[in-house]
């Protein structure tokens, strides 16, 4: 079976928009997500 693979984003982000949904999330104390990371343990990892 032949199948295509995307090699590039299907959509552009840009860093404000993805600054703007972190604030928005962080805000609302959003929830874990699919991974199970809190907002805690995320802003922790990203520190290191």
């Amino acid at each position: 079976m032949n199948e295509l693979k995307a090699s590039t984003k299907p959509f552009d982000i840009s860093k404000q928009e993805v600054w703007d949904a972190w604030v928005k999330v962080r805000g609302n104390k959003g929830s874990s997500g699919v991974d199970g990371v809190s907002i805690e343990m995320f802003e922790k990892r990203s520190r290191s």
